[in-house]
């Protein structure tokens, strides 16, 4: 680790465990240890603090509505248009703003007090869901409508995301960044299985319209939850504006800390070569058709958001760890050869299997990555360091369905996904080779 790196972490360390111990609510060092099954079991420490428990609690309910939303528009686009090309252009419609505003939203988190800036972004994501449901209500039916809209809300998205995840280095202690990025993931990812199922159950019963009024609804709990937390103002004292410049230097910090680039390039590695989501539908129908097409379709789909919440509940294995890099170059690892097994298989049941434990995997790369993000990180570059995030979680997998598309149409789909796997195992164990960083990298 070269000597800026060092001395940035070791200041963010410190800044972190006073503002633990000066913060009442925050609980005592040295908690005994945790004998038997509870080793095992979700590391749920950060809970005691108020603050965190308080943002967290209403991630439950807005990781459900949220996703409700993300169904409804298209399925409503779809209606619309009997096109599921329009379904694909209104993706890119949302996608465009998100990774703007997520960089732009970053430094502007450096600058402001990030509950203040919640409040703001979280109220403009609430509006945006009642516009969703007024245009659905009137039978307004207007695609352009619909991706302005979208459009909107992706770019208050963008805002909030780096404000939110920046903020938690501020609620918890160091050695449990961890354990509040497990407990944060799991939830999402519960989100993401439990809220296309109950969109789908809905709809035939309360309609499509009402699906945006719910995520209205549950977003008003985010915005109680966000006004109850305590201040965040920036903690340097010189001011600065958030514009390109800013923007700028945050990609010249990561540039001149080898850990952070590395954790942004194992995120891409995995992702963009090893995201076989875009071959799904073709297996469903020919590799695995004969246990039924929408029946291999929706577990496929499943297996890997399944086997990340399985690998949040059983999370206290992993959140004590010390050494943050080995277990992002290890998780990373473990999903590549987890996707070369998947596309090997031609039992659907062995596919989803081996999808479960990259979903296992993923979920310890997300928590380890998170960690390093925000410990690596000084505060006043917190907010930069979780845009850029968030613009190389939204955009690999993107990328990825492109490539394994492409890749799929030339040499078919299972080879396609197997050699994708491999190419993962074999990037990620060279980066981690000739760059030692990540290697070193331990709180």
């Amino acid at each position: 680790m070269d000597t800026s790196e060092s001395s940035s972490t070791k200041a963010d360390r410190s800044e972190s465990r006073t503002e633990g111990r000066s913060d009442p609510d925050t609980p005592a060092a040295g908690d005994p240890p945790r004998r038997g099954w509870r080793r095992w079991a979700m590391d749920t420490r950060p809970l005691r603090i108020p603050a965190y428990r308080r943002l967290w609690s209403s991630t439950i309910v807005t990781a459900v509505g949220s996703q409700l939303t993300a169904v409804a528009v298209p399925k409503q686009i779809y209606d619309i248009t009997h096109s599921s090309a329009w379904v694909g252009y209104a993706s890119l419609a949302g996608l465009v703003p998100m990774v703007a505003f997520a960089l732009w939203g970053g430094a502007v988190a450096d600058t402001v007090d990030r509950r203040k800036l919640l409040l703001v972004t979280n109220i403009g994501i609430a509006v945006t869901s009642l516009l969703f449901w007024a245009q659905a209500v009137t039978g307004l039916d207007s695609v352009v409508v619909l991706m302005v809209l979208l459009a909107l809300q992706q770019a208050f998205f963008g805002f909030n995301s780096p404000a939110r995840t920046a903020s938690i280095a501020r609620l918890v202690p160091a050695e449990q960044l961890p354990a509040a990025n497990a407990l944060g993931s799991t939830v999402m990812q519960t989100g993401l299985v439990a809220g296309p199922l109950l969109a789908g159950v809905l709809i035939p019963v309360i309609g499509l319209p009402e699906l945006y009024l719910i995520d209205a609804l549950a977003l008003c709990v985010t915005v109680w939850a966000v006004f109850r937390l305590p201040a965040l103002a920036p903690l340097g004292a010189t001011a600065r504006r958030a514009g390109l410049r800013e923007i700028a230097a945050g990609f010249r910090y990561i540039s001149r800390h080898k850990v952070l680039l590395l954790s942004f390039l194992a995120d891409i590695v995995a992702m963009v070569f090893g995201m076989p989501r875009a071959l799904f539908p073709e297996l469903a129908a020919h590799t695995y058709g004969s246990y039924g097409e929408g029946l291999a379709l929706g577990v496929l789909f499943a297996g890997i958001p399944v086997g990340a919440v399985l690998g949040g509940l059983f999370s206290g294995v992993f959140s004590r760890a010390r050494r943050h890099g080995w277990m992002v170059i290890g998780a990373v690892v473990a999903w590549g050869l987890a996707v070369a097994g998947f596309g090997l298989s031609a039992n659907l049941w062995v596919a989803v299997a081996f999808l479960a434990v990259a979903g296992v995997a993923d979920m310890v790369s997300m928590v380890f990555r998170g960690a390093i993000l925000l410990s690596a990180a000084t505060d006043e570059m917190r907010g930069r360091m979780q845009g850029v995030f968030t613009v190389v979680v939204a955009g690999g997998p993107r990328l990825a369905d492109v490539l394994h598309g492409t890749a799929g149409a030339a040499f078919g789909p299972r080879a396609a996904v197997a050699g994708g796997g491999a190419l993962v195992v074999v990037v990620m164990l060279a980066l981690a080779a000739t760059v030692p960083a990540l290697r070193r990298y331990r709180i």
